[in-house]
């Protein structure tokens, strides 16, 4: 169980070591003619040997980033929460981005050339040079959110556009990413800090019906376990525990297992993305990006799965908390419902730091959070 505090984050400055050199002039050191003494006319050709050599590997990379979800409706409200991420970055620092599912509303694009990729992503995000890592939401892959749609290369689209842009980073429905991968923005992702797992949340929704749950299931189990990195940052669209109108899996939409007689009542709920979550990331992930609902949270770890969760769905339109009535109503850290925005991380050792930037430039945190 990690420990989570709250405390203004601290600044330190890099001393610099200066080296004196050692004074060795004898020319005021007077010789008796009279002696004999002994000249080695053999100069000492050995290399001067450093016994007290520095044996410390250097520390591992600082890695910074955001997290931004559910953009894909209304350029305009993108260009904000951009302008606002590259007034933060300039500060800060930014590495990537994760961008977090339904990139474009109401049913994905029709192909990779589609001209939305320009409207709702390429020309908002202009002015922010780095890469940003994509997953799909249950929008992009059609059917108005369903997740389901006639056309069955929904997903494809946005795995091709990656090799049209610069920015855009999805090399396939999920992966892993962290420096070494075989894609030419990967350096961005150093292993040493971190890994990177991308998650098709949306096909967990189905559980085995398409035959994805439990290839997907033993994929990240077994890539986690591959894993050397201190840090492993999953990110997905939907949420395992959240405050917002669509709440925690297992119990979407605030529906229990009582309706299960009728026959998707399990899909709707998403039993199956709570299942996945239990059996492969639980404890195992560090700390889970979603987006789905529309607001932005810091969620501690829930009961049972000892995990950081981070909702941020924010990144064009924001909807209101549920309330309450029959979805559980989760311990936040922080949260809002009332802007726009993104969150911030970096990683730095041991500790995790979170800020949650609005679209006009208010800053929340820092909140703290370590290994």
């Amino acid at each position: 169980m990690r420990i989570l505090v709250l405390l203004a984050l601290a600044g330190c400055n890099n001393g610099l070591t200066g080296l004196t050199q050692a004074d060795d002039d004898t020319s005021d050191v007077g010789v008796d003619s009279d002696t004999v003494v002994d000249v080695d006319t053999e100069p000492d050709t050995e290399p001067d040997v450093d016994t007290e050599a520095d044996t410390e590997p250097p520390p591992p990379p600082i890695v910074r980033f955001i997290a931004i979800g559910d953009a894909g409706a209304n350029p305009a409200s993108q260009t904000e929460v951009a302008d606002a991420a590259q007034a933060f970055c300039a500060v800060r620092g930014c590495d990537f981005a994760l961008y977090l599912g339904d990139n474009f509303y109401q049913t994905g694009v029709s192909g990779y050339t589609d001209p939305r990729f320009q409207t709702n992503f390429e020309i908002p995000y202009a002015n922010l040079d780095f890469p940003f890592y994509g997953v799909l939401g249950n929008h992009d892959l059609g059917g108005d959110g369903l997740g389901l749609d006639w056309d069955q290369d929904k997903a494809n689209y946005q795995v091709d556009y990656t090799a049209q842009s610069s920015k855009w980073t999805m090399p396939s429905e999920y992966y892993v990413m962290h420096d070494g991968m075989p894609h030419p923005r990967a350096d961005a992702v150093p292993e040493e800090t971190l890994t990177l797992f991308g998650l098709d949340t949306t096909r967990m929704f189905f559980g085995n019906t398409l035959g994805t749950q439990t290839v997907q299931t033993d994929w990240l189990a077994a890539e986690l376990t591959a894993s050397s990195s201190p840090w492993k940052v999953g990110f997905g669209h939907h949420p395992y525990v959240s405050n917002g109108r669509h709440g925690n899996a297992g119990a979407y939409e605030g529906l229990t297992e009582l309706l299960d007689f009728i026959g998707i009542n399990e899909i709707i709920r998403g039993q199956y993305v709570k299942d996945f979550f239990d059996d492969a990331g639980c404890g195992e992930l560090d700390v889970y990006f979603s987006g789905h609902d529309h607001n932005r949270q810091i969620l501690p770890e829930p009961s049972g799965c000892d995990t950081l969760f981070v909702v941020s769905g924010a990144g064009a339109k924001h909807t209101d908390f549920h309330g309450g009535g029959l979805r559980p109503v989760n311990n936040t850290e922080f949260q809002d419902d009332q802007e726009n925005g993104f969150v911030w991380a970096e990683i730095n050792g041991n500790q995790l730091t979170l800020y949650v930037v609005d679209a006009d430039g208010d800053e929340h945190g820092p909140y703290l959070h370590f290994r």
